[in-house]
């Protein structure tokens, strides 16, 4: 049975596949806000960031399946010496598992923490190795008022070794599970900036980043005004700009078995953010980013309004299932690898997060 888990602005979904049928099997935080979720196969141990906007941020967690959903703690921070109060918790913004276990995780949030729980999201742990870097203070929102963590890639050989992505504080490597960090982001370009500062590694604004599983080296990245990726493991990065019809976006994925493909969805940005022309594709390169493939078959080419936010993009353990939902509501299922989508349901509320249960 294929599963996806989607969050949206008005609660938590689960859609299965049964007899050749997508449906709504489970529904949750009716009318909350579900910024991003997480779930493992095998595991009936299930997460989910909510923002409630006035009465705060809460992480919950099922341990049933998604059948009964009970609140957990959620991350705190510390106030500084220079700070009357501490800094509110405003989105968690991504969960991620720390290693195998399904026990330990990673959250990403905003205004720019990174936090580790080893006990099912029980307690929380602010990584301060990263939360006091000197630099920081140069981090600045994008979208948001203020920074924060959208991505959190685990090597997948060892979960000692992290790369992260900020908006907007550049792509950070720890390589000992969080005791140090270095600021990764050479050879980014951040056109929204002075000349002079357009390839300052700590303010460059990586929308998304996803690490191939196949080989880890290899990392891409949707930026604000362009793609790069990286094949020396962050070390070094390279714009591609044959993409069309458009170099902005906010989703990305990797093919999990081959480092040379990847999916992007393509947008107008900054005051606009919608589809080029009004047409809804998705953009895939079998080489590496030399060369791109403009997808459509099954998608609206007029008058399609659909954004697809960071997370609205997830891609199958096999790289032929893809899904991908929209600000409007809207859910497609590619069986082949993008060649073909199929509109699954068009009435969900706006769509902040899909996820295979893999």
């Amino acid at each position: 049975m294929i599963r996806i888990h989607i969050g949206t602005r008005k609660g938590w979904f689960e859609l299965t596949k049964t007899n050749n049928k997508w449906q709504i099997s489970q529904f949750a935080f009716a009318g909350v806000p579900v910024s991003n979720t997480l779930a493992q196969n095998g595991s009936d141990t299930f997460y989910a960031a909510l923002n409630h906007g006035h009465f705060g941020v809460k992480f919950h967690r099922s341990d049933d399946a998604g059948k009964n959903w009970q609140e957990i703690s959620s991350p705190t921070y510390p106030k500084d010496a220079n700070e009357e109060n501490a800094p509110s918790l405003e989105l968690g913004w991504c969960l991620e598992y720390a290693n195998d276990s399904t026990d330990a995780l990673w959250a990403g949030t905003i205004p720019g923490g990174l936090f580790y729980s080893g006990d099912k999201g029980e307690n929380w742990q602010l990584n301060e190795n990263l939360w006091y870097q000197d630099s920081r203070k140069n981090w600045f929102g994008g979208g948001y008022d203020k920074p924060g963590i959208h991505s959190i890639c685990v090597h997948p050989n060892n979960s000692q070794h992290m790369t992260i992505g900020i908006s907007c504080g550049g792509v950070w490597v720890s390589e000992d599970g969080g005791l140090n960090w270095k600021v990764q982001a050479d050879g980014m370009r951040a056109e929204y900036m002075p000349p002079e500062q357009a390839y300052d590694p700590y303010i460059q604004d990586p929308h998304r980043l996803v690490q191939n599983q196949l080989n880890p080296n290899v990392l891409w990245a949707q930026h604000h005004n362009g793609i790069f990726v990286s094949k020396d493991g962050a070390k070094s990065w390279s714009e591609i700009t044959t993409a069309s019809p458009s170099h902005f976006g906010f989703a990305v994925v990797s093919h999990p078995k081959d480092e040379n493909v990847a999916w992007f969805v393509p947008a107008i940005k900054d005051e606009c953010r919608i589809p080029v022309d009004g047409k809804l594709v998705v953009m895939r390169t079998s080489d590496g980013g030399k060369t791109f493939t403009t997808l459509t078959q099954g998608l609206p080419q007029s008058h399609a309004y659909d954004l697809i936010y960071r997370h609205g993009l997830d891609i199958d353990n096999s790289g032929e299932l893809l899904v991908m939902g929209s600000t409007t509501g809207n859910l497609w299922i590619s069986e082949n690898s993008g060649e073909n989508w199929e509109m699954i349901s068009n009435f969900l509320p706006p769509i902040y997060s899909v996820r295979f249960v893999k």
